[in-house]
C-alpha cells in the first residue's frame, strides 16, 4: 500500500509525462507481481466496488478524530473531497505497517463489504492507525469505490512495455477485458500480460476484443487533408461504441469502456457471426429507417436483464463499420478500403436486420460533401467521419499508422443565466466551478420566470473561473449547504450535442455534453433565450 500511494501522489502531483512514465516504470520494476496485478487493473481504469457506504465511512472518521459532526461537514466543505478530508482529520498513526496492495484488496478490504457496523468501524480504526495521511487518502478512496487518478491507459501500456522489454500494442492487446472485474487480478494475470508473445497467443485470446482505434477531433477545413479520394466518409452516430466478437462458438459484445454488455443487448449479442469475426461499430436504437434519439439508448444501457417487451419497445442494433477479424485472422494492419470490401461481404452473408452496414457517403469534392454534412441533424446524426483508405486500424487515438477524423457538426447553443453555483473538488474545491443554467419562461398570467435547465462545469479558462467565482461571492442570495443561489446577472452561451423530452427535469428537456462555450457580457439577462426555444430545437 506505502509504494502505491506513493505513486498515486507522484502520478497526481505532477501534469510531466515524463515523470509520470518514470514513476509508472519505478513502479512496475519494484512491485511484487500480485501487488502490480491491482496497480495495473486500477491504473488501467478498473473501478473498486465500494466496500464501505460513505455513511460508516464518516461516522468512523469522526469518531476517530473526536470532532463533532458540524465540524466535520465543514471540514468537508471547505475541502471538498470526503477522502482528503478524513486524512486531514483524523490523528496521526501510532504505529505503522508496510502490507501489500493485494493482500489490502483482497484481506482487509474485501471481508468489509456487506459487514456488521460495529465491526467496520473497529477494522477502519485499526486501518488507519497504521498508516500516514497519504495512504489514509488512497484508502478511503480504494474503500468508497472513488479511486481516479491522472493518468491515461497509453501511458500506463508504453510504461510496461518498456519494463517487460515488450512492443506496447501487444501490452493494450492484452490488458483489453482487464478491468471489466469478472476476473481478480493476480500475479499470474500480471505475468502473462508482460509476458514474451507466444506464436499460439491469438488463438488463446477467447472473447477478448481488440483495443479500439479512436478518432481526433477536425479542428481545420476538410480540403486541408488533401484529396478526396484518398478519404472513406461515414455518418458519425450517436450511440455505443461496441465490438461484437465471435469465437469458440460464443459470442461477446464489449463496450469502449470495456465494459461486457452482452446481456444488455441479446438481440445484437445473437446476431449469427461467422466463426473466427470480430466487427467494430456502434450501437444505436433503431427505428424505421433512422436512428432514435440517444435519450432512448440511454432507457436500456442501465439495464442488466432486458425484457422481451422493452426490446419490442426499443430494438437495438449495431452499424457496423469495420471488420477486425475474419476465419480467426487480424486484420488490424490491413489497409482501411481493403477491410471494408471484406466488412460489406460478412455484413451481406450474415443478412441480419439487427447488423447493419454503416454507409458509405460519397461525393466529388469536399464543397459537396460539406453540403451533405449539413443534413446530419435532420438524419440524427454527429457529423461525419473521415477515414484514410489506407489507414490501418490502430490503438487508441494515435496517427502512426494512418487517422480517422471526426467531423462534427456545431453544437446547440443557447445563452442562459446562471442561477446557482457549487465549489469544485480536488484542486477546485475553494472555488465555485459548478454551475446551473436556467432560461426564461411565461407562466399562464405572462409572468416571466427562470426555469433551470441544465448544469455545466467545463469550458472555461482558469483565469475566468477566477474571475466568475469572485462575482459568485458578490452576488449570492442565499446558502443551501454547498449551493449559492446568485442573484441573477451573468449570461453565458451554453453549447451541446442534443437535446430530448424529460418527465425528470424542471424544464421538460434534457441536453446531451453541455459546456460553456463564452461568458456573454455583452448581453444583459433579459435577452438571454428562453424555454420555447430549447423546445423548438427538439425538432
Amino acid at each position: 500500500m506505502r509504494e502505491f500511494a506513493r505513486l498515486y501522489a507522484e502520478l497526481d502531483g505532477t501534469t510531466s509525462t515524463n515523470r509520470k512514465l518514470d514513476a509508472l516504470q519505478h513502479y512496475f520494476r519494484n512491485a511484487p507481481p500480485a501487488d502490480a496485478a491491482w496497480a495495473l487493473y486500477f491504473l488501467a481504469g478498473g473501478k473498486p466496488r465500494q466496500a464501505v457506504p460513505t455513511r460508516l465511512l464518516r461516522e468512523s472518521a469522526i469518531a476517530a478524530a473526536g470532532i463533532d459532526d458540524w465540524l466535520f461537514d465543514e471540514c468537508y466543505h471547505a475541502v471538498g473531497d470526503l477522502a482528503e478530508t478524513i486524512a486531514l482529520i483524523l490523528p496521526p498513526p501510532k504505529s505503522s505497517g508496510d502490507v501489500g496492495l493485494a493482500l489490502w484488496m483482497t484481506e482487509r478490504i474485501a471481508p468489509l463489504r456487506g459487514a456488521d457496523p460495529q465491526a467496520v468501524h473497529a477494522a477502519l480504526a485499526g486501518f488507519w492507525n497504521e498508516l500516514d495521511a497519504r495512504e489514509r487518502f488512497l484508502l478511503v478512496k480504494l474503500i468508497g469505490g472513488g479511486f481516479r487518478v491522472g493518468v491515461s491507459k497509453l501511458l500506463v501500456t508504453r510504461a510496461l512495455g518498456t519494463v517487460a522489454d515488450v512492443d506496447s500494442k501487444l501490452i493494450a492487446q492484452r490488458l483489453m477485458g482487464w478491468t471489466d472485474g469478472a476476473v481478480r487480478p493476480t500475479a499470474t494475470h500480471f505475468a502473462q500480460i508482460i509476458g514474451a508473445q507466444s506464436e499460439d497467443e491469438h488463438a488463446q485470446r477467447g472473447g477478448q476484443p481488440y483495443p479500439f482505434f479512436l478518432a481526433h477531433p477536425l479542428q481545420a477545413e476538410p480540403a486541408t487533408l488533401g484529396a478526396i479520394g484518398a478519404w472513406q466518409a461515414e455518418w458519425k452516430y450517436d450511440g455505443i461504441r461496441a465490438q461484437l466478437v465471435r469465437r469458440d462458438h460464443k459470442s461477446w459484445l464489449w463496450s469502449r469502456g470495456e465494459d461486457l454488455i452482452t446481456d444488455r443487448f441479446p438481440e445484437i449479442s445473437t446476431i449469427p457471426l461467422p466463426e473466427g469475426t470480430v466487427v467494430d461499430g456502434e450501437i444505436l436504437v433503431w427505428r424505421a429507417d433512422a436512428p432514435a434519439s440517444f435519450a432512448d439508448l440511454q432507457k436500456r444501457i442501465g439495464r442488466k436483464s432486458v425484457s422481451a417487451k422493452l426490446q419490442a419497445e426499443l430494438p437495438a442494433v449495431l452499424v457496423a463499420y469495420d471488420l477486425l477479424e475474419h476465419e480467426g485472422r487480424d486484420l488490424r494492419a490491413m489497409p482501411q478500403a481493403e477491410r471494408r470490401l471484406l466488412l460489406e461481404a460478412v455484413v451481406a452473408q450474415v443478412a441480419c436486420e439487427r447488423l447493419k452496414l454503416s454507409p458509405l457517403v460519397v461525393a466529388a469534392d469536399w464543397t459537396q460533401l460539406a453540403t451533405m454534412r449539413e443534413s446530419a441533424r435532420q438524419r440524427g446524426v454527429e457529423g461525419m467521419m473521415l477515414k484514410a483508405v489506407g489507414a490501418q486500424y490502430g490503438v487508441g487515438r494515435t496517427k502512426d499508422v494512418g487517422t480517422w477524423w471526426k467531423w462534427k457538426i456545431d453544437p446547440y447553443t443557447v445563452d442562459a443565466v446562471l442561477i446557482y453555483a457549487q465549489a469544485g473538488h480536488g484542486r477546485r474545491a475553494s472555488l465555485y466551478t459548478d454551475y446551473t443554467f436556467a432560461v426564461w419562461d411565461t407562466d399562464a398570467e405572462g409572468a416571466r420566470r427562470l426555469v433551470p435547465f441544465t448544469k455545466a462545469y467545463s469550458g472555461l479558462t482558469d483565469i475566468e473561473i477566477g474571475q466568475i467565482d469572485a462575482r459568485i461571492r458578490k452576488t449570492t442570495i442565499e446558502k443551501f449547504g454547498p449551493v449559492r443561489s446568485v442573484k441573477p446577472s451573468m449570461v453565458f452561451e451554453i453549447g451541446f450535442e442534443g437535446i430530448a423530452l424529460s418527465s425528470r427535469h424542471k424544464a421538460g428537456v434534457a441536453v446531451r455534453f453541455p459546456r460553456m462555450l463564452r461568458i456573454r457580457d455583452d448581453k444583459p439577462i433579459e435577452e438571454a433565450d428562453t424555454l420555447d426555444t430549447l423546445k423548438g430545437m427538439l425538432a
